[in-house]
């Protein structure tokens, strides 16, 4: 497996939900891509231009080979054929043999819409005899990671250790400073969620910080030395 997608509803979501995994796949020798359904405005600090700038220095950061920004409505997602269409296009371009999601239950309703999209469009993307641009294909693969807005303690299927990587994490997310910097206040804010939460879930398995991830399907291992 060398090709991995990850879709996100806002640029930033990737990045604070799996922006270690990332960090880690990169350096492995996967191709990375991201998919954002929305360029994430109107928000309170935010403009399309800034947004912009952004998303391209947390991609540099990340070291991902691609990343697409899509032209649907923030806040007003919806899961439909022609985003389903869309979206399985380019996974019939990238061929990922796995696809990273938002987790399907959150009170951001892009969140959820995007979790949707995503599986109808693996879904779409093996038509055949169809418009959607490309060759069919299908994923093997969907993990879901998890970047939601509840106050909620989510059991996952696995955890990848991202000690190495974390504070790479932050820098990835740093960069949206009109999202989490525009004050002291709110980057602490920010930053000591994502260290409490990615600590919890570390320590979960006996390292310092982890990225959880889901999966409606078992999850097999070639060797039980796989297992931290």
């Amino acid at each position: 497996m060398s090709t991995i997608l990850a879709i996100g509803p806002h640029p930033d979501d990737v990045e604070i939900g799996m922006g270690g995994s990332i960090l880690k796949f990169v350096s492995l020798g996967y191709d990375v891509h991201i998919v954002d359904l929305t360029n994430g405005e109107p928000t309170p600090y935010g403009s399309i231009e800034t947004r912009k700038e952004e998303w391209e220095r947390s991609s540099n950061l990340l070291g991902i080979k691609s990343r697409t920004v899509l032209e649907f409505p923030n806040r007003y997602l919806m899961d439909g054929i022609e985003v389903r269409k869309e979206v399985a296009g380019v996974i019939r371009k990238i061929r990922p043999e796995i696809v990273f999601l938002p987790y399907w239950v959150d009170a951001h309703p892009d969140h959820v819409q995007t979790s949707k999209i995503g599986e109808a469009s693996r879904f779409y993307a093996k038509f055949t005899k169809s418009e959607i641009p490309g060759e069919p294909f299908y994923p093997s693969h969907i993990f879901y990671y998890f970047c939601y807005h509840l106050n909620v303690t989510i059991n996952p299927s696995f955890i990848l250790d991202i000690s190495n990587e974390f504070e790479r994490k932050l820098d990835s997310m740093r960069v949206y400073q009109s999202q989490f910097v525009y004050d002291a206040a709110r980057w602490k804010y920010i930053s000591t969620m994502i260290k409490e939460r990615n600590g919890y879930y570390g320590g979960l398995i006996h390292v310092d910080y982890g990225e959880p991830f889901a999966s409606h399907e078992p999850i097999g291992l070639k060797d039980i030395r796989d297992i931290l």
